[in-house]
C-alpha cells in the first residue's frame, strides 16, 4: 500500500451544486483535474456508436467486453491514456473522479484504472445512478488500479466519483471491489482526497459489512460509517493538505449556496488561496471543467473546458453537442498500441492551444484580463441561449471558434 502512495500532496477536487444551492434552476458541476505537470489533456469527443456483439474494448491497461451501444461523450482527459479525468455525455451526465486510499490494499497489475471507469460510466450511463451502476459493476468483474501515471514512477490508487446529472447527483466511494454511495437531491457537495461518507449511505456494496466484520474493522455493533470503519487509522502526512483543501472547497461553496453559477464554479476552480487551483509542485492542475445542467430538458447542457493548465491563467470554452460538430484538441499521432506494452514510444502529445498557452506562460504574453474579457463574452452568449434570446443552433461551432481565438491571442 505505501509503495502505491505519492511522495508529494496531489489531489482533485469535485464540485456540484443543485437548486436552491444554485441562483438559477441549474445544476452547475466543476472540477479541477490535477496530475503530473508537465502531462498533456486533450479535450476529446466520441460519437455515439453501435458496436456488433462480441467486441472487445482495450482501456488504458487490460480488454473487456464493449457495449453493445455508448452514448457519445466529450471528455478531458490525460493524452497518454483511454481513459478521462472528467466529462459529459450527451444525456446531461458529468463524471470526475479523485483518488483515494483506503484499508483495502491496491493490489498490485492491471485492472481498470478509475479514468477508465469515468469514460466508461459516460458512454454506457444515461443517468447518474445507471452510471454508479455501470461502475460498480465493472469493479466487480475487473476490479480498479494500475499505473495512473505515463512515467515508472508508481501511481497506483482506489476512486472517489461525484456523478450528477440535470436531477440529482451520487457520490460514490470504493475501496477495492467494495463500494458505498449517497444520493445528493439539493444543495452544495464537494470530493477530493478523501472519504467522505459516513452513516449517510444511499446503496453499498451487499458485502461491505461482512467484509468490514471479517477484517476485524468493525464489530457490527451500532451505525455502520464507511469513513471510519474503511479510512486508514493515521493518514499520511501527504495527504493532509488534500484534508484542507476539501474543508477549503466546502466553506467556499458554503459562501455561496443559493447564488452558484457556471461563473462562481470557475471562480472557485481559479482559487488558490485555499490550493485547488494548484500551480507549483510535480503535481499542478492540468485541465478544468465546469457544466451547466438546467432542469428544463429543453434546455441544451453546456459544457466549459480549459484544455490547458492552471485555471487562474486559463480560458474556459463551452460545449455544446450536436449531431454534425466533432470538437478535436488532440494530436493526430500513429497509434502507439496498448499502454502495457513496452517500451513506450515518446511522443510529442501538445496540440496547438497547449503549445500557444505555454509559449504565452513562458514568455508573459498573457493577458488575465483580455482572458477575461473573452470568457465572459462566451458566457453572456450561453446565458442569452438559455433565456431564449438565441437559438442553440447558432452556437454550435462556439467551442471551437474560441479556441481559434485563443490561440490567436496568445500569438
Amino acid at each position: 500500500l505505501c509503495e502505491s502512495l505519492p511522495d508529494k500532496p496531489m489531489s482533485c477536487d469535485c464540485f456540484v451544486s443543485l437548486p436552491p444551492g444554485s441562483l438559477d434552476n441549474h445544476v452547475i458541476f466543476g472540477k479541477n483535474s490535477d496530475r503530473p505537470r508537465d502531462e498533456v489533456q486533450e479535450v476529446v469527443h466520441y460519437l455515439s456508436t453501435s458496436h456488433p456483439p462480441g467486441t472487445m474494448l482495450e482501456c488504458t491497461h487490460i480488454q473487456i467486453p464493449q457495449f453493445e451501444y455508448t452514448h457519445a461523450v466529450i471528455l478531458s482527459k490525460p493524452a497518454w491514456m483511454w481513459g478521462a479525468e472528467m466529462g459529459a455525455n450527451d444525456r446531461g451526465v458529468c463524471i470526475g473522479n479523485e483518488a483515494v486510499w483506503t484499508r483495502e490494499a491496491v493490489i498490485p497489475g492491471d485492472a481498470l484504472l478509475g479514468m477508465d471507469l469515468v469514460r466508461l460510466g459516460l458512454e454506457r450511463g444515461d443517468s447518474a445512478w445507471a452510471a454508479l451502476t455501470v461502475i460498480t459493476g465493472l469493479l466487480e468483474r475487473h476490479g480498479q488500479g494500475g499505473q495512473s501515471r505515463e512515467d515508472s514512477e508508481p501511481l497506483s490508487y482506489h476512486n472517489t466519483f461525484l456523478l450528477v446529472d440535470r436531477n440529482e447527483a451520487w457520490v460514490l466511494e470504493t475501496a477495492g471491489r467494495l463500494w458505498v454511495a449517497r444520493k445528493i437531491s439539493e444543495g452544495v457537495t464537494n470530493i477530493s482526497n478523501q472519504l467522505t461518507i459516513g452513516t449517510e449511505i444511499s446503496a453499498e456494496h451487499p458485502e461491505l459489512r461482512s467484509v468490514a466484520r471479517a477484517q476485524g474493522w468493525w464489530d457490527g455493533v451500532g451505525k455502520f460509517n464507511f469513513s471510519q470503519v474503511f479510512g486508514l487509522e493515521k493518514q499520511p502526512v501527504r495527504m493532509e493538505l488534500a484534508k484542507k483543501r476539501y474543508k477549503g472547497g466546502a466553506e467556499l461553496l458554503k459562501q455561496h449556496d443559493g447564488s452558484v453559477t457556471a461563473e462562481v464554479m470557475m471562480s472557485i476552480l481559479r482559487d488558490k488561496p485555499s490550493g485547488i487551483c494548484m500551480d507549483s509542485g510535480g503535481f499542478c492542475t492540468t485541465g478544468s471543467m465546469v457544466s451547466i445542467l438546467p432542469r428544463d430538458a429543453s434546455l441544451p447542457c453546456i459544457h466549459f473546458f480549459t484544455a490547458t493548465p492552471d485555471p487562474s491563467r486559463s480560458i474556459f470554452k463551452p460545449y455544446i453537442f450536436s449531431e454534425d460538430y466533432t470538437p478535436v484538441l488532440q494530436v493526430v499521432s500513429p497509434h502507439f498500441g496498448p499502454v502495457r506494452e513496452q517500451p513506450r514510444s515518446q511522443v510529442d502529445r501538445r496540440h496547438d492551444l497547449y503549445k500557444a498557452h505555454q509559449e504565452a506562460l513562458n514568455t508573459m504574453k498573457t493577458d488575465p484580463v483580455c482572458q477575461l474579457n473573452l470568457e465572459s463574452q462566451c458566457l453572456s452568449e450561453i446565458s442569452a441561449m438559455l433565456s431564449g434570446e438565441i437559438p442553440g443552433d447558432e452556437l454550435g461551432n462556439l467551442f471551437f471558434d474560441c479556441v481559434d481565438t485563443e490561440i490567436k491571442f496568445y500569438q
